[in-house]
């Protein structure tokens, strides 16, 4: 169990202090959040949870007709901070009012007042300045990967890609073809297989109805594997097709993965695990932890399979198991069956081993969210937030073969202390850097990147489709910007 708020330094309210994005009418999200610093009378930030409920939020319209606002109980991150998630069924003209409380006590400044208009997640009213933008998102300036991703491709000739990009590539199956102009998306797909282009059209349409895009032509692949394997001097050169995984051996440019942005377009209606839900349900403190490592997933890579020969054999240190069969079938009648276990279960145990999947496993960054060490197989594969990571401090790296997976995990037991340290600093960074509104970020500097090297201007061409902007009537839109902003064609739309 967590100590409690009887076991720690009493919180001072007016100490505390409350940030985060949720507070700002123009961070416009799917979900809206900010987080709360417990902090006791002589300033000193606390490390324990504090006691259930103690800390209350609620947050209402100013308007007089009522606007719903989903306001679920604070998520305890188990380090002394809690996260606050709401989601708007509607949009406020005039704005909102958020109260934080802690034992009925004002927290911090409470209350907030956010002024109105604050669109519901539906409204198509982008704004029209990019900078005004991400300086509520408070974006990054750089981004390593998109900086290295982009050395391949100083100048990006749209009419090239035209004629070689489905030669080369629309037999792989997955690829898709999209325009963005005029904030408009137009999109053809190539090849048989591209079913989740509900993945990368839903994120692409929620982010044009936040802010003004550039006009922009690319093709995204939304395969599992990386396309591009020509090298930066080779004749002729590499393509950039854009991927939600990466390689060594591959050019692509990487975007954040469909499972990530997918989750936080839903979180709180349709998915029950996503980037900010994992961080409240993170199992025990580090002490009261299952000593041994612990996995669970498909047979969707070798050294899956070697990991739970190895589990038993070593069942004092490793709990692995296989919870469906598909590539390699006859190896269920050795190795057995697993039953599924609920994610949040994953972190009963101090140590997660991540082997990847056909190509990255995608459950890594909600691993890092937990509060257990990961101990990551060495990879070729990468996502787009990888290179912020260091093996050693962030994570435990372990070898393809997973031949030195025994041996660091009786190392981790033997250091607990340096063990626990190495996984709080992983999770402390990917809570960072994995907050909802930096995936739009991201994005956007990856279009942004990619239209400033166009040498010849994205085109609407005559075998794309519209794909529309959905309709919500009950988010009750009524975009305030000045007509003067808005393009005709966007304020036909709106």
């Amino acid at each position: 169990m967590r100590r409690t708020a009887a076991q720690a330094p009493e919180i001072d309210a007016r100490r505390c202090v409350v940030w985060g994005p949720g507070l700002s009418p123009d961070a416009v999200l799917p979900v809206r959040y900010f987080y709360i610093q417990s902090v006791d009378s002589e300033g000193h930030n606390l490390s324990a949870s504090p006691a259930a409920d103690s800390f209350r939020v609620k947050i209402w319209s100013l308007e007089k007709e009522f606007v719903r606002v989903h306001v679920p109980a604070p998520l305890d991150r188990g380090d002394g901070s809690l996260l606050v998630r709401y989601r708007l069924y509607g949009s406020s003209s005039k704005g909102l009012k958020i109260e934080v409380l802690y034992q009925d006590k004002p927290v911090a400044d409470s209350p907030y007042t956010l002024q109105g208009p604050v669109y519901h997640e539906s409204c198509v009213c982008p704004e029209r300045d990019p900078s005004v933008w991400r300086s509520a998102l408070q974006c990054p300036e750089d981004e390593p990967q998109i900086q290295q991703d982009f050395l391949s491709f100083p100048s990006i000739d749209l009419q090239r890609l035209l004629r070689e990009v489905p030669e080369r590539f629309s037999r792989r199956g997955g690829l898709l073809h999209y325009s963005l102009v005029n904030n408009q998306l137009h999109r053809r797909s190539l090849g048989k297989y591209t079913d989740f282009k509900m993945f990368s059209d839903e994120m692409l349409l929620s982010l044009a109805r936040k802010v003004k895009l550039p006009d922009v032509e690319f093709y995204i692949n939304v395969g599992d594997w990386p396309m591009e394997n020509r090298k930066a001097g080779d004749e002729p050169g590499p393509l950039p097709i854009i991927s939600w995984c990466g390689s060594t051996d591959t050019r692509d440019i990487i975007l954040p993965t469909y499972d990530i942005t997918h989750s936080s377009l839903e979180a709180m209606r349709g998915v029950t695990s996503d980037l900010l839900s994992v961080q409240g349900h993170t199992g025990p403190v580090w002490s009261d932890k299952t000593e041994k490592a612990f996995f669970r997933g498909r047979d969707s890579r070798e050294e899956r399979l070697r990991l739970v020969a190895m589990s038993k054999e070593n069942p004092e240190l490793l709990d692995a198991g296989i919870t469906a069969y598909f590539f390699f079938r006859d190896r269920e009648k050795d190795l057995g069956k697993a039953p599924l276990v609920g994610f949040f279960d994953f972190f009963k145990y101090k140590y997660q081993v991540n082997v990847d999947g056909t190509v990255a496993a995608y459950r890594f960054p909600y691993l890092m969210l937990g509060n257990s060490l990961v101990f990551k197989q060495d990879s070729p594969y990468y996502e787009h937030f990888y290179t912020h990571l260091k093996a050693g401090v962030h994570y435990i790296p372990v070898k393809r073969d997973l031949s030195d997976l025994l041996q660091k995990i009786r190392w981790a037991q033997k250091n607990d202390t340096q063990a626990e340290a190495i996984a709080k600093s992983g999770q402390s960074l990917v809570r960072d850097l994995l907050q909802p509104h930096r995936l739009y970020c991201y994005y956007y500097s990856v279009l942004q990147t990619y239209a400033a090297r166009q040498s010849t201007r994205p085109a609407v061409h005559p075998d794309m489709e519209l794909v529309p902007q959905p309709s919500d009537p009950s988010a009750l839109c009524d975009c305030q910007r000045s007509s003067e902003e808005l393009d005709p064609l966007q304020k036909n739309e709106l």
